[in-house]
């Protein structure tokens, strides 16, 4: 691809905003907030990606994803950049992201920005002096029970709705 017909990174962003997260299809790596930075260097396109936690299983195989569709766009010079400070927090989910988990039938992160003051019920959480209430992503019941601290995949724990008695899966804020 020659210098002159790179595409712009508005371009590249839209279409890493169609690759799928591997562990939740339903949701893009863009709208899971883990796609950090994409920038032309020379003719080199650098995609800075932070993984959910340093040991994601899902980490090869949304780098090889990432790779693909790109290249799938004629991107020849491609190089995936890790970074891992600052560290990926559920905070970085997108709007559009919860939503979507919310009608997959996974509670999304009950957390939204620091900005938003939500640092200091995280902190309370952490130290007990806050209890944590998760809606039901199908029947928005906040009476719910969680079932286990591990859900389907490392960042998920497992709930039950006790109105509507579905299990259902809660997107752990990080």
């Amino acid at each position: 691809m020659a210098a002159a017909t790179l595409p712009d990174t508005d371009q590249i962003w839209e279409w890493l905003s169609q690759v799928p997260d591997p562990e939740i299809p339903v949701i893009s790596l863009t709208d899971l907030g883990i796609i950090r930075d994409v920038a032309w260097q020379g003719d080199t396109l650098v995609v800075t990606v932070t993984p959910t936690y340093s040991g994601c299983p899902a980490t090869s195989v949304i780098n090889l994803d990432i790779e693909a569709a790109l290249r799938g766009h004629g991107i020849e010079k491609l190089e995936l950049k890790r970074q891992l400070a600052p560290a990926w927090t559920t905070d970085w989910i997108t709007p559009e992201g919860r939503d979507k988990l919310r009608a997959y039938g996974i509670a999304p992160p009950v957390d939204g920005t620091a900005a938003d003051g939500v640092l200091a019920g995280r902190i309370a959480r952490l130290t007990g002096e806050s209890n944590l209430t998760i809606q039901c992503p199908r029947c928005g019941s906040t009476h719910t029970r969680k079932v286990s601290q591990f859900g389907s995949t490392p960042c998920k724990a497992s709930y039950r709705c006790n109105d509507c008695l579905e299990p259902f899966d809660y997107f752990k804020c990080i």
